[in-house]
Parts: C-alpha cells; sequence; structure tokens
C-alpha cells in the first residue's frame, strides 16, 4: 500500500541504486553529473534542469571580431577606413584634376580672344586675369653653395601619426626650395627604416620626381662631409644675390652647424660653402634637447635662429621642420630675418615684429630643437599634388 502512494517520480528515481543513495538536489554544488537524463534513469520532465557543461559558454579562442576590437581602437578602425576611403577616390581626384585644368585653359583661350577682339594686349591682358599661373612658370631657383641637411634619424623615436607629420613637413620642405628664387642644396640624410617605407609605399614614390634632392642612407655626419664637395664645380652654385658680395668666399672658410633652439650661440647669417643641418623629429615633447645633445656630442657647432631678436612670440617658439627650412630659403632672398619670420610663422604663433632699435639684444626663451616639432600647416591642395594622401587635421604639438 505505501508503495502504491509512493509518486511517480520516486518510483523512477527507486529504480537506480546508486542514484538512490546519492540523490540529485538540482543546482546543488557536487552534484554528480550526466551526459543525459538517460544515464541517470530519470526521463526528460524538468527541461529547466541542466547539467553544468551544457550550460557553461565555450571556452575558446575570442571570436574575430572580439579580437579585432580589443586591439584596435575606434580611432584607428576610422583612420582606417579614410585612408581606404581615400584610396578608392584617387581616380576620381585625378579625373576632377584634369577637368580642373581643362576649364581653366578655357577660360584663358576666351580671355585672349576677348582681348584680341578688343585690340588690347592679350598677353598682358591673360596676366592680370592669372597673376598666379604665369608670375613662376619656367622659372628656375638659382642654386646657391649653400647646403640644408635634414638629419632624418630619429625613425624609431616617433609614433606612426608623428612619422606621417613628418613625411609632409618633408614634402613641404622640398615645395618651398623647388619654388623659391634662390635654391640651397637639400638633402635627407638617414632616410632608411619606417620614414622611407611610408615613402615608397602610401606616397607611391612621389620623391623620386623630386629634382635636386639627395636621398642619403647614410647620417647627416656622412652628409655634412661630402657637402663641400657638391658645392663645388659647375652645379656647386653660384655666388649671387644675398652672395653677391663675398665673391671671394672658398669652400674651405665655409662650416657646419646644427641647428638647435638649446644652443647658445645665435645665427647672425648664413654664409656660403656652409652646410645646415636640421632636426627632423616630431616628438611632442619627449625627447627634448635630443639635437643639440647629439651635435654636441660629435664636437659639432650649434647655433639657434634669431627669432627671439625679431619677433615677439606669445607661445613656444619650437619650428616645424619645414618652417625652419622656409625661413632660411626666405633669409636668402629678402636677406631680413624679421621678414623671414612674419611671412612663415603660421598665425597661431602670435608673433609680432620686435622694434629693433628699441629691443636689440632681448630674447624669448626658446625650448627644444629647431625642427623638431609637430606642428603641421598641411595644406590640403598641396598635400594632393605632392604626395596624393589623406591630409588629418592634427592638434599643435612641441617638441
Amino acid at each position: 500500500m505505501e508503495e502504491e502512494e509512493r509518486p511517480r517520480k520516486l518510483q523512477k528515481l527507486a529504480m537506480n541504486e546508486s542514484y538512490e543513495a546519492e540523490p540529485l538536489m538540482t543546482g546543488a554544488i557536487g552534484s554528480p553529473q550526466y551526459n543525459n537524463p538517460e544515464q541517470a534513469g530519470i526521463e526528460n520532465e524538468f527541461p529547466f534542469a541542466t547539467t553544468e557543461k551544457e550550460s557553461e559558454e565555450p571556452t575558446g579562442a575570442p571570436k574575430e571580431s572580439e579580437a579585432t576590437t580589443s586591439t584596435v581602437s575606434k580611432r584607428q578602425l576610422r583612420k582606417q577606413r579614410q585612408r581606404e576611403q581615400w584610396e578608392s577616390e584617387r581616380e576620381l581626384r585625378k579625373a576632377k584634376r584634369k577637368e580642373r585644368i581643362t576649364a581653366k585653359k578655357g577660360r584663358k583661350r576666351a580671355a585672349w580672344a576677348e582681348a584680341k577682339e578688343q585690340g588690347k594686349n592679350p598677353s598682358e591682358e591673360v596676366k592680370k586675369l592669372f597673376p598666379s599661373s604665369s608670375s613662376s612658370r619656367g622659372r628656375k631657383a638659382t642654386r646657391l653653395p649653400l647646403t640644408l641637411v635634414i638629419d632624418c634619424g630619429f625613425d624609431d623615436l616617433m609614433m606612426e601619426n608623428e612619422r606621417v607629420s613628418l613625411a609632409q613637413q618633408l614634402t613641404r620642405s622640398y615645395s618651398e626650395t623647388s619654388k623659391s628664387t634662390y635654391g640651397a642644396h637639400l638633402v635627407l640624410s638617414s632616410f632608411d627604416k619606417l620614414l622611407k617605407e611610408r615613402f615608397e609605399t602610401v606616397l607611391h614614390n612621389t620623391h623620386e620626381n623630386w629634382k635636386g634632392v639627395r636621398f642619403l642612407g647614410e647620417d647627416y655626419l656622412y652628409a655634412a662631409n661630402h657637402a663641400s664637395e657638391w658645392m663645388q664645380g659647375p652645379e656647386g652654385g653660384e655666388l649671387v644675390g644675398p652672395f653677391a658680395d663675398k665673391a671671394d668666399a672658398k669652400p674651405e672658410d665655409g662650416e657646419i652647424v646644427y641647428l638647435s633652439s638649446d644652443s647658445p650661440d645665435t645665427l647672425t647669417e648664413l654664409k656660403p660653402y656652409s652646410t645646415y643641418i636640421i632636426g627632423g623629429l616630431v616628438d611632442k615633447n619627449r625627447h627634448k634637447g635630443i639635437c643639440h645633445k647629439r651635435a654636441t656630442e660629435m664636437g659639432i657647432k650649434t647655433a639657434k635662429l634669431p627669432i627671439g631678436d625679431y619677433v615677439q612670440m606669445t607661445s613656444r617658439s619650437v619650428l616645424a621642420t619645414n618652417h625652419v627650412v622656409e625661413i632660411m630659403i626666405r633669409w636668402l632672398q629678402l636677406q631680413d630675418w624679421g621678414d623671414a619670420f612674419m611671412k612663415t610663422l603660421p598665425p597661431r604663433k602670435g608673433g609680432v615684429l620686435r622694434d629693433i632699435g628699441k629691443h636689440q639684444g632681448d630674447t624669448t626663451p626658446q625650448d627644444g630643437d629647431a625642427g623638431s616639432s609637430s606642428e603641421q600647416e598641411a595644406a590640403p591642395d598641396a598635400a594632393e599634388a605632392q604626395a596624393d594622401e589623406p591630409v588629418e587635421e592634427q592638434t599643435p604639438q612641441n617638441e
């Protein structure tokens, strides 16, 4: 009678002696586990009761999407998508440039024909309507016996975005020297490793079309020692313009100077047959004074640009590499440091020309090395024409 009144499920549990000796407690710690209910002699009457093996999530390798998001930030993914989009639209940009050139030629032909019908000088009228296109066409810079070496031997000290900024600064440096009235020998030393790889891949070897520029895998000291040979002979340069009054200058009179704002000496003028080294470094001020230290260890003379003597700054006077090159090129044209600074410094620097008579000798403290900041004045049109790569908005970073 007692057997008949026992619940049905307990009757089935009783069929398994081993299970009866150690009853199953759902959810209890240490309860025996079975691969399926039949092993325990239990029918699947409790769908909510699952074994530990069934309820646990797989503990294998993480999914591909999870691994990607854990190693690549959202900002990096966004930049990668921008680069891919830029590359995909390369042919479209090329076609648009051709359209603009064709349209401009058409406007010039129309202006020429209109001036001819009116009895005016077509050439003069076209020059008035298109002054920028006719002012520098066919003009070749007069090379002087002067060498500017950009020391690119800081590749290992920069991050990828800083290397991108430096590549743009080098492009701007070449652009300024190529269109100036008086030019100098431009050399990129220690041009190897990741910086060179970027020019060869992302920038599609555009640097190979740069005229009058030497790319050396050797360091700046090697370039400086060979510069005296490059500045001699028919292709070495002419003693004209700013060097017109120094016709008696000799190659052995030249000097080697590493530009650094940490130097106690100030550069007053550029001398013929001299080599001036500019640090090509963008590092957010992590390696302050490294250019000056590098030069003094090698026994090379250092000097700083006289920016404090001519310009009152509202911010730090550390300059980008392309700014230093442009200032020196402008001095060759103007022979005036004040005008060279004011025509080169970006407005955000807040530079104001000093009253030289009143403030002679009054200098502004300068930090960091000349040419080792990441202040980038990248113009989209110039970057597209020179490098054809996306120009990202960058926050000014001082060395």
